[in-house]
């Protein structure tokens, strides 16, 4: 979780009161966050904060915010969140941008008093942000530049590595960006989101100038910020225009609690996004959920009175609005954690102490014990252990990409919502290609492999309450260069001969086996799983060189003919 320096009288201006150690820790807990050091001498408060949905809390400006509106009862007003905003100022994005880096965002700061704090603090913010929420700049990263000496329209484009040159921060000389990534810490550290493509991107302003080269680094020319700067572009760019939004939206509110006034930017897209191709930034993502007060103190455990709710979660920084059952509550643009009714009863448990709730006993007495699929599966894995199989865990969540070529045609998965990332973006429904990743990073391991895993699958059924049920499967792998049918037979015979199972194997065609060396593993006409040799292509695409075989049975449905 993310780790703050704060000083204690900067966060008392932002908090617009002075508070004792005791106070600040208490009120600290409204940000989700914990007092962890204070050194008296130095003034430096370190605060760890708990919550990974919140980036905008990742701040000095973000907990004195949260702190500062349940002090006052209040949302704080953001007036240029307003519609209505004409920009006079322009960046213009170049259509290949499309296929690299395709999300820019940006607005200007009038009058911020740039002091060692707020410096400190702005660049604290841009670490956290684009480290943790941008996934070490890969889907976000930022740029902040003094707007005095930057001549409009700015262009976002792509240009070749060794045609373009400049100073970048922290060196005295000029380098080429395919210089930078080589050479300079920053473009080591993270030159490898842009070293994929042939061309890299560049931020120059109206007269040619460059600003930064987004992700890496910024200009020493245009883009170092000072403690007398006091007008600044602030612009961020990344893969994901929603996090991208959000970040400059966060960005925006932080200098507007600095003092200064924040003026819009045009983004001019020559290709569609999902807020059009002229966009306006910042950029007005407030969003309003619905909700009834039945609903909400059953969710709650207690009955809630409209008054109270209305006056906690406004002391959190929402606006609520409906009368009797039904209510409308509206959470601010520079949040974006709000998905679910549930996240509102969090908020109003927050914002009234959880200390204030009085806890229940339980009723009932229970013992907790392992379930007997659990327990089977124990039983499983001894035996293949004792086989010379050597057991492997992995995620139920995984990318589509990584089932595809075990899939049978119109074969659905069930897939995360909302997703922020590719990588986790479907639960799988076979635990073999989890073996297979397993065997295509172990080309350098002696062979033969022997490998296993008791895992979880999920399963689309319309018959469960949720459309979905969960399995138990269990899954093996050989690979060396003899690996083959018969191999693998004999390992699946051992260990359902040790359960007392009778089967037999039906021929049968799957996507990830080799037709003619697959078959169905039956039981009293009850399919139990499958068997075969892995097909050349599926080794291929995972650039694995040994022949592997493998089986995968269901647990749930072994356990049914276990006595």
């Amino acid at each position: 979780m993310p780790t703050i320096d704060i000083k204690k009288q900067d966060l008392e201006k932002l908090i617009n009161r002075k508070l004792t150690l005791p106070a600040l820790e208490k009120h600290l807990m409204l940000a989700k966050a914990e007092l962890k050091e204070y050194n008296a001498d130095t003034d430096d408060l370190k605060v760890e904060l708990s919550d990974s949905n919140r980036p905008d809390l990742w701040c000095a400006e973000g907990v004195g915010r949260q702190v500062r509106i349940a002090l006052s009862g209040k949302p704080d007003e953001y007036p240029f969140f307003k519609p209505g905003r004409k920009a006079t100022r322009i960046i213009n994005v170049s259509r290949e941008m499309k296929a690299v880096r395709p999300s820019i965002a940006a607005c200007t700061v009038q009058g911020v008093r740039m002091s060692d704090d707020v410096l400190t603090q702005m660049i604290q913010s841009q670490d956290k942000l684009s480290e943790i929420f941008g996934r070490k700049r890969t889907t976000v990263s930022i740029g902040i530049y003094e707007m005095d000496r930057i001549t409009f329209p700015v262009e976002y484009r792509l240009v070749e590595p060794s045609s373009v040159s400049f100073t970048p921060l922290g060196m005295k000389q000029k380098l080429t960006l395919a210089e930078i990534v080589e050479r300079h810490p920053k473009g080591i550290a993270y030159g490898g989101i842009v070293k994929p493509f042939k061309k890299y991107p560049v931020l120059t302003d109206g007269m040619g100038r460059v600003l930064s080269f987004p992700p890496i680094i910024n200009s020493a020319e245009l883009g170092e910020v000072k403690t007398t700067t006091r007008n600044v572009l602030v612009e961020v760019t990344g893969t994901d225009l929603r996090m991208v939004t959000l970040t400059l939206n966060i960005l925006a509110a932080n200098f507007y609690d600095r003092g200064g006034d924040i003026d819009p930017v045009l983004v001019v897209y020559p290709y569609e996004t999902d807020l059009g191709n002229r966009v306006t930034f910042p950029y007005d993502t407030s969003g309003t959920m619905k909700m009834r007060l039945s609903k909400f103190s059953a969710a709650l455990g207690e009955d809630v009175q409209l008054a109270d709710l209305k006056k906690r979660l406004s002391a959190y920084g929402l606006i609520v609005r409906g009368s009797k059952d039904v209510l409308a509550v509206s959470y601010p643009p520079y949040r974006d954690d709000i998905m679910h009714p549930v996240d509102l009863v969090e908020d109003y448990a927050i914002s009234r102490g959880y200390d204030s709730f009085e806890p229940v006993m339980p009723r009932e007495s229970t013992v907790g014990a392992l379930s007997k699929l659990e327990l089977f599966s124990d039983n499983l894995r001894g035996t293949l252990v004792g086989a010379g199989f050597q057991e492997i865990v992995s995620n139920i969540l995984c990318s589509r990409e990584e089932l595809e070529d075990a899939l049978f045609p119109a074969e659905r998965l069930v897939e995360v919502d909302n997703v922020m990332s590719l990588a986790y973006s479907v639960l799988r429904n076979r635990v073999l290609p989890s073996l297979l990743n397993v065997e295509a990073a172990s080309s350098k391991a002696f062979y033969p492999h022997k490998i296993f895993e008791a895992g979880e699958v999920a399963v689309l059924d319309d018959a469960e309450n949720m459309g979905t049920r969960t399995d138990l499967n269990l899954a093996a792998l050989i690979s060396h260069p003899a690996a083959n049918f018969s191999e693998m037979h004999t390992s699946l015979d051992i260990l359902l001969y040790y359960l007392g199972i009778e089967y037999r194997l039906e021929p049968a065609e799957h996507p990830l086996f080799t037709q003619g060396r697959c078959g169905r593993i039956l039981a009293t006409g009850a399919e139990l799983g499958f068997i075969g040799e892995v097909r050349p292509e599926a080794l291929e695409r995972r650039r694995i060189t040994m022949p592997c075989a493998a089986f995968e049975i269901n647990l749930n449905a072994v356990l049914t003919f276990v006595a």
